[in-house]
Protein backbone atom coordinates (compact mmCIF):
# COMPACT_ATOMS: atom_id res chain seq x y z
CA UNK A 1 0.00 0.00 0.00
CA UNK A 2 2.56 2.61 1.01
CA UNK A 3 4.44 1.59 -2.19
CA UNK A 4 1.58 2.25 -4.49
CA UNK A 5 1.03 5.50 -2.64
CA UNK A 6 4.80 6.50 -3.58
CA UNK A 7 4.89 5.32 -6.79
CA UNK A 8 1.31 7.51 -7.44
CA UNK A 9 3.13 10.33 -6.27
CA UNK A 10 6.39 9.94 -8.00
CA UNK A 11 4.18 9.93 -11.13
CA UNK A 12 2.46 12.89 -10.63
CA UNK A 13 5.85 14.81 -9.83
CA UNK A 14 7.02 13.82 -13.30
CA UNK A 15 3.65 14.55 -14.96
CA UNK A 16 3.75 17.85 -13.24
CA UNK A 17 7.51 18.25 -14.66
CA UNK A 18 6.69 17.64 -18.13
CA UNK A 19 3.47 19.98 -17.84
CA UNK A 20 5.99 22.49 -17.01
CA UNK A 21 8.24 21.45 -19.49
CA UNK A 22 6.15 21.37 -22.29
CA UNK A 23 4.69 24.99 -21.57
CA UNK A 24 8.00 26.16 -21.58
CA UNK A 25 8.86 24.44 -24.68
CA UNK A 26 6.10 25.81 -26.47
CA UNK A 27 6.33 29.63 -25.60
CA UNK A 28 9.14 30.78 -27.51
CA UNK A 29 7.75 28.45 -30.70
CA UNK A 30 4.75 30.40 -30.60
CA UNK A 31 6.68 33.92 -30.05
CA UNK A 32 8.83 32.96 -32.92
CA UNK A 33 5.59 32.87 -35.49
CA UNK A 34 4.00 35.92 -33.63
CA UNK A 35 7.54 37.49 -34.56
CA UNK A 36 7.65 35.99 -38.00
CA UNK A 37 3.89 37.09 -39.12
CA UNK A 38 4.84 40.95 -37.87
CA UNK A 39 7.46 41.18 -40.03
CA UNK A 40 5.82 39.55 -42.65
CA UNK A 41 2.72 42.02 -42.23
CA UNK A 42 5.63 45.35 -41.92
CA UNK A 43 6.94 43.94 -45.27
CA UNK A 44 4.25 43.54 -47.48
CA UNK A 45 2.85 47.24 -46.13
CA UNK A 46 6.67 48.21 -47.07
CA UNK A 47 6.25 46.86 -50.49
CA UNK A 48 3.05 48.10 -50.80
CA UNK A 49 3.65 51.74 -49.82
CA UNK A 50 7.13 51.39 -52.19
CA UNK A 51 4.90 50.04 -54.97
CA UNK A 52 2.48 53.41 -54.42
CA UNK A 53 5.53 55.79 -54.44
CA UNK A 54 6.99 54.25 -57.85
CA UNK A 55 2.99 54.99 -58.93
CA UNK A 56 3.25 58.44 -57.99
CA UNK A 57 6.66 58.76 -59.80
CA UNK A 58 5.97 57.00 -62.60
CA UNK A 59 2.71 59.45 -63.23
CA UNK A 60 4.76 62.27 -62.57
CA UNK A 61 7.15 61.48 -65.45
CA UNK A 62 4.73 60.83 -67.62
CA UNK A 63 3.54 64.67 -66.68
CA UNK A 64 6.28 66.10 -66.88
CA UNK A 65 6.87 63.92 -70.18
CA UNK A 66 3.47 66.09 -71.72
CA UNK A 67 4.58 69.09 -70.42
CA UNK A 68 7.95 68.64 -72.35
CA UNK A 69 6.17 67.75 -75.34
CA UNK A 70 3.72 70.60 -75.50
CA UNK A 71 6.63 72.42 -75.16
CA UNK A 72 8.81 71.49 -77.83
CA UNK A 73 5.46 71.71 -79.44
CA UNK A 74 5.24 75.41 -78.79
CA UNK A 75 8.90 76.17 -79.71
CA UNK A 76 8.48 74.45 -82.73
CA UNK A 77 5.75 76.54 -83.98
CA UNK A 78 7.39 79.85 -82.74
CA UNK A 79 9.88 78.96 -84.79
CA UNK A 80 7.93 78.16 -87.89
CA UNK A 81 5.90 81.23 -87.32
CA UNK A 82 9.46 83.35 -87.15
CA UNK A 83 10.68 81.59 -90.37
CA UNK A 84 7.36 83.26 -91.79
CA UNK A 85 7.97 86.26 -90.84
CA UNK A 86 11.30 86.23 -91.95
CA UNK A 87 10.63 85.42 -95.15
CA UNK A 88 7.86 87.74 -95.54
CA UNK A 89 10.13 90.47 -94.14
CA UNK A 90 12.65 89.29 -97.17
CA UNK A 91 10.13 89.16 -99.72
CA UNK A 92 8.98 92.90 -98.59
CA UNK A 93 12.25 94.39 -98.90
CA UNK A 94 12.62 92.92 -102.38
CA UNK A 95 9.74 94.16 -103.48
CA UNK A 96 10.34 97.88 -101.95
CA UNK A 97 14.49 97.24 -103.87
CA UNK A 98 12.44 96.83 -107.05
CA UNK A 99 9.96 99.97 -106.22
CA UNK A 100 13.00 101.95 -105.29
CA UNK A 101 15.30 101.42 -108.30
CA UNK A 102 12.15 102.21 -110.85
CA UNK A 103 11.93 105.59 -109.75
CA UNK A 104 13.58 108.10 -110.86
CA UNK A 105 16.32 110.25 -109.06
CA UNK A 106 15.05 112.98 -107.81
CA UNK A 107 16.07 116.01 -109.31
CA UNK A 108 19.51 117.99 -107.98
CA UNK A 109 17.86 121.36 -108.08
CA UNK A 110 15.25 120.50 -105.86
CA UNK A 111 14.39 123.24 -103.32
CA UNK A 112 15.11 123.48 -99.96
CA UNK A 113 11.28 123.79 -98.99
CA UNK A 114 11.56 120.40 -100.29
CA UNK A 115 14.39 118.82 -97.77
CA UNK A 116 13.18 116.96 -95.66
CA UNK A 117 13.39 118.44 -91.99
CA UNK A 118 16.18 115.77 -90.59
CA UNK A 119 18.52 117.54 -93.42
CA UNK A 120 18.64 114.51 -95.95
CA UNK A 121 19.27 116.44 -99.53
CA UNK A 122 16.79 116.22 -102.06
CA UNK A 123 13.99 114.03 -100.92
CA UNK A 124 10.52 114.67 -100.78
CA UNK A 125 8.44 114.99 -97.76
CA UNK A 126 5.88 113.03 -97.95
CA UNK A 127 2.41 113.35 -95.08
CA UNK A 128 2.75 110.39 -92.60
CA UNK A 129 -0.39 109.04 -91.15
CA UNK A 130 -0.79 109.86 -87.53
CA UNK A 131 -1.43 107.21 -84.71
CA UNK A 132 -4.75 107.97 -82.75
CA UNK A 133 -4.72 106.72 -79.08
CA UNK A 134 -5.17 103.29 -79.40
CA UNK A 135 -2.09 103.30 -81.79
CA UNK A 136 -0.54 105.29 -79.71
CA UNK A 137 -0.65 103.00 -76.74
CA UNK A 138 0.18 100.26 -78.32
CA UNK A 139 3.64 101.35 -79.64
CA UNK A 140 4.19 102.49 -75.60
CA UNK A 141 3.69 99.45 -74.56
CA UNK A 142 5.96 97.62 -77.19
CA UNK A 143 8.18 100.32 -75.99
CA UNK A 144 8.34 99.39 -72.27
CA UNK A 145 9.08 95.54 -73.64
CA UNK A 146 12.17 96.65 -75.11
CA UNK A 147 13.43 99.50 -72.83
CA UNK A 148 12.00 98.59 -69.45
CA UNK A 149 11.47 94.56 -69.31
CA UNK A 150 14.00 93.67 -71.82
CA UNK A 151 11.21 91.03 -73.39
CA UNK A 152 12.95 90.83 -76.37
CA UNK A 153 11.33 88.18 -78.13
CA UNK A 154 7.69 89.19 -77.15
CA UNK A 155 8.52 92.84 -78.70
CA UNK A 156 9.34 91.43 -81.49
CA UNK A 157 6.15 89.34 -81.96
CA UNK A 158 4.32 92.67 -80.71
CA UNK A 159 6.37 94.99 -83.44
CA UNK A 160 5.68 92.77 -86.21
CA UNK A 161 1.68 92.67 -85.13
CA UNK A 162 1.69 96.51 -84.69
CA UNK A 163 2.94 96.81 -88.35
CA UNK A 164 0.53 94.47 -89.97
CA UNK A 165 -2.46 96.46 -87.79
CA UNK A 166 -0.94 99.93 -88.66
CA UNK A 167 0.31 100.04 -92.01
CA UNK A 168 2.19 103.19 -93.30
CA UNK A 169 2.02 105.01 -90.22
CA UNK A 170 4.29 107.77 -88.51
CA UNK A 171 4.57 104.82 -85.91
CA UNK A 172 5.13 101.93 -88.31
CA UNK A 173 8.51 103.66 -89.92
CA UNK A 174 9.22 103.77 -85.60
CA UNK A 175 8.40 100.12 -85.05
CA UNK A 176 10.51 98.86 -88.38
CA UNK A 177 13.70 101.05 -86.49
CA UNK A 178 13.14 99.33 -83.48
CA UNK A 179 12.47 95.89 -85.17
CA UNK A 180 15.98 96.25 -86.64
CA UNK A 181 17.27 97.90 -82.98
CA UNK A 182 15.94 94.47 -81.07
CA UNK A 183 17.41 92.45 -83.86
CA UNK A 184 20.61 94.00 -83.45
CA UNK A 185 20.81 93.47 -79.46
CA UNK A 186 19.69 89.77 -79.62
CA UNK A 187 21.92 89.54 -82.12
CA UNK A 188 20.36 88.45 -85.45
CA UNK A 189 22.10 90.57 -87.78
CA UNK A 190 20.55 89.24 -91.51
CA UNK A 191 17.17 90.57 -89.62
CA UNK A 192 18.73 93.61 -87.87
CA UNK A 193 20.30 94.80 -91.81
CA UNK A 194 16.84 93.85 -93.19
CA UNK A 195 14.80 95.89 -90.86
CA UNK A 196 16.89 98.87 -91.04
CA UNK A 197 16.78 98.52 -94.78
CA UNK A 198 13.65 98.74 -95.06
CA UNK A 199 13.78 102.49 -92.94
CA UNK A 200 16.45 103.50 -95.11
CA UNK A 201 15.19 102.69 -98.80
CA UNK A 202 11.28 103.73 -98.04
CA UNK A 203 11.51 106.16 -95.69
CA UNK A 204 13.96 108.34 -96.20
CA UNK A 205 12.77 111.45 -95.54
CA UNK A 206 11.68 109.89 -92.22
CA UNK A 207 13.16 111.47 -88.79
CA UNK A 208 14.65 107.69 -88.17
CA UNK A 209 15.83 107.44 -91.62
CA UNK A 210 19.40 108.93 -90.21
CA UNK A 211 19.60 106.58 -87.51
CA UNK A 212 18.54 104.03 -89.64
CA UNK A 213 21.20 104.17 -92.02
CA UNK A 214 23.45 104.61 -89.19
CA UNK A 215 22.40 101.84 -87.66
CA UNK A 216 22.73 99.85 -91.16
CA UNK A 217 26.49 100.69 -90.92
CA UNK A 218 26.96 99.56 -87.87
CA UNK A 219 24.78 96.08 -88.14
CA UNK A 220 27.29 95.64 -91.71
CA UNK A 221 30.09 96.24 -90.25
CA UNK A 222 29.56 93.61 -86.98
CA UNK A 223 28.71 91.27 -90.25
CA UNK A 224 32.31 91.77 -91.51
CA UNK A 225 31.33 94.34 -94.49
CA UNK A 226 33.69 96.83 -93.33
CA UNK A 227 33.46 98.48 -97.11
CA UNK A 228 29.74 98.65 -97.41
CA UNK A 229 29.44 99.81 -93.63
CA UNK A 230 31.63 102.49 -94.20
CA UNK A 231 29.54 103.63 -97.74
CA UNK A 232 26.76 103.79 -95.28
CA UNK A 233 28.38 106.42 -92.84
CA UNK A 234 29.21 108.26 -95.37
CA UNK A 235 25.30 108.07 -96.80
CA UNK A 236 24.73 109.64 -93.46
CA UNK A 237 27.26 112.77 -93.17
CA UNK A 238 26.07 113.42 -97.22
CA UNK A 239 22.43 113.21 -96.98
CA UNK A 240 21.83 114.00 -92.91
CA UNK A 241 24.25 116.13 -92.12
CA UNK A 242 22.11 118.00 -89.37
CA UNK A 243 21.51 115.20 -87.71
CA UNK A 244 22.70 113.67 -84.80
CA UNK A 245 23.60 110.20 -86.30
CA UNK A 246 25.71 112.15 -88.89
CA UNK A 247 28.05 113.09 -85.95
CA UNK A 248 28.46 109.60 -85.26
CA UNK A 249 28.64 108.17 -88.50
CA UNK A 250 32.09 110.46 -88.81
CA UNK A 251 33.28 109.67 -85.21
CA UNK A 252 33.14 105.99 -86.94
CA UNK A 253 34.91 107.35 -90.41
CA UNK A 254 37.33 108.93 -88.45
CA UNK A 255 38.18 105.78 -86.17
CA UNK A 256 39.69 104.35 -88.65
CA UNK A 257 37.09 101.35 -89.60
CA UNK A 258 37.15 99.99 -93.06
Amino acid sequence: MRTRLMATVAVSLVLGHAGAALAQSSTPAFQNSSSEAQRRASSNQATAELFYMIQQLQGEVRRLQGEVEEQRHQIDRLKEQGRDRYIDLDQRILELSEKVSAQPEPAAAASGAGAASSGSAGTPTREYRQPKAEERKAYQAIQDLIRNQKQYDEAISRLYDFIDTYPEGDLTVNAYYWLGEVYLVKPQLEQAKQAFTIVATRYPDHRKAPDAVYKLGVTLDRMGDKQEARRRMETVVKDYPNSSAAELAKKFLAGGNS
